[in-house]
């Protein structure tokens, strides 16, 4: 099958964001045609003029429609898209160079239905934006679940970077009404459906993230909250894991509790969990200030979507 690309971005008030991601995409090495298609939900902080300035170095089309979602808008763009091959990124993502032509190269080389990429830090990410990549990518802290290839588990495509054909996409309808997990639903639904994915390496994202502590801490919140809607809705696919940043935070006050008492072996144990995340970042980051930053953003993190997760499995309803 001769692949063609399409595009899908959807944006709500973040015209700046947009600007980097189609700037990005005017350097793409890819020697053969694409299409961007950047969808308006509802922003009151409109891009149409942003989009206007990539007119004639890119082949990209700007539709405005009432807010309804990210994943109603990515639906909306994959039933306009003109390729039979649908490309999806957040607003604030910035892309590689070579990243069309290493999704074309894998796909040749071993094709499937849908497939999924990494995010990494841009060198001209915050100190806060570096540790909140590592903190969401790291295997000490997730696993690697969210794009690594020595992830504890099955790799789940992330609708920040994710592709899926147009039969694909016709067949199981593509994202759901879900606000939160609608790209996990989604994952579910493919392989229900027997279609096949893969987690290809090198096509990361620079994926920007959250800027703020507290933004970070709403974010995987969220997150939290929503998993437990999914092991509902797809009981096969629940894990004990998923138990383990709540459980993680419980302990933590506990042994602090403990330290109060004179008992310090708790705390030496996070101790060394934390040395060890210390020169984990330092190694990938090189920087001192990313590392510190980075347990801090973990510890944001497990508190975020362990808090989250058990309001979600108190009230499921």
């Amino acid at each position: 099958m001769e692949l063609q690309f399409s595009i899908i971005v959807p944006v709500y008030n973040r015209p700046q964001e947009i600007e980097e991601l189609l700037y990005s995409l005017t350097k793409q090495t890819y020697n053969k045609s694409f299409e961007i298609l950047v969808i308006e939900d509802g922003s009151s902080l409109k891009a149409d003029e942003v989009v206007k300035k990539f007119c004639k170095k890119l082949d990209v089309t700007y539709f405005y429609k009432t807010n309804s979602g990210a994943g109603d808008s990515r639906n909306f763009g994959m039933r306009k898209a003109l390729g039979n091959y649908f490309i999806i990124f957040d607003s604030d993502c910035i892309i590689p160079p070579n990243y069309l032509v290493e999704v074309e190269k894998a796909l040749r080389k071993n094709y499937t239905d849908a497939y999924g990429g990494a995010d990494a830090a841009h060198q001209s990410f915050s100190t806060i934006q570096k540790a909140i990549n590592y903190s969401m990518t790291s295997f000490f802290t997730t696993g690697g679940i969210r794009g690594n290839k020595k992830s504890v588990g099955k790799f789940q495509p992330r609708s920040f970077n994710l592709g899926i054909s147009k039969k694909a996409f016709e067949i199981t309808k593509g994202f759901s009404k879900m606000k939160i997990g609608e790209d996990i639903d989604l994952t579910f639904r493919l392989w229900a459906c027997n279609f096949e994915t893969q987690f290809i390496e090198n096509a990361f994202v620079y994926h920007k993230r959250r800027a703020t502590f507290l933004q970070f801490f709403k974010q995987t919140f969220a997150f939290g909250k929503g998993r437990p809607f999914l092991n509902k809705k797809y009981p096969e696919t629940a894990k004990i894991t998923y138990w383990f940043p709540t459980l993680f935070i419980m302990l933590l006050g506990l042994s602090i509790v403990f330290l109060f008492l004179k008992i310090w072996i708790f705390v030496v144990f996070f101790g060394i969990y934390f040395v060890i995340l210390f020169f984990d970042s330092f190694i990938k980051n090189k920087k001192i200030s990313v590392a510190f930053t980075s347990v801090l953003t973990t510890l944001i993190q497990f508190l975020g979507y362990g808090l989250g997760f058990l309001k979600g499995q108190l009230f499921k309803n």
